[in-house]
């Protein structure tokens, strides 16, 4: 029975069968973006493209999803490979480690220029992560 002056609704799909795009998204630990996991440059999105905050979720190779820390990670500095190729930096916050991650095609410019000049701003950045290493 339906009350006075309302409709009943009819049950809508609000995601899509089985796992749709859900299953290749993540949400942001920093800014709470939605953030796809299909990134142009790279195989294994692990990093939000707008903040570039991570999680502590890959032990050894990238995509394993084997750490145990599940920690957040935070985007420290840059790195260059021989060959070229940019990488972040980045630290967990829980228990300190340090991984280098590709960045994508569609990560957020200005943030990468400004992590990349963040040394040049605060020399005390690239002491401290020295001194881990």
């Amino acid at each position: 029975m339906r009350a006075r002056g309302r409709r009943i609704q009819r049950h809508k799909d609000v995601f899509p069968p089985h796992g749709g795009h859900r299953a290749h998204d993540f949400r942001c630990v920093g800014c709470r973006l939605d953030v796809s996991l299909v990134a142009p440059g790279t195989a294994h999105r692990n990093h939000c493209p707008n903040c570039l905050a991570s999680l502590h979720v890959d032990r050894h190779v990238p995509g394993d999803r084997d750490a145990s820390c599940r920690g957040r990670m935070e985007a420290l500095s840059m790195s260059v490979r021989a060959d070229g190729e940019w990488m972040i930096v980045h630290r967990c916050l829980s228990c300190g480690a340090l991984s280098a991650n590709r960045i994508a095609g569609d990560d957020n410019a200005l943030a990468l220029v400004r992590l990349a000049l963040r040394p040049l701003r605060d020399t005390s950045i690239a002491s401290r992560a020295l001194l881990t290493l």
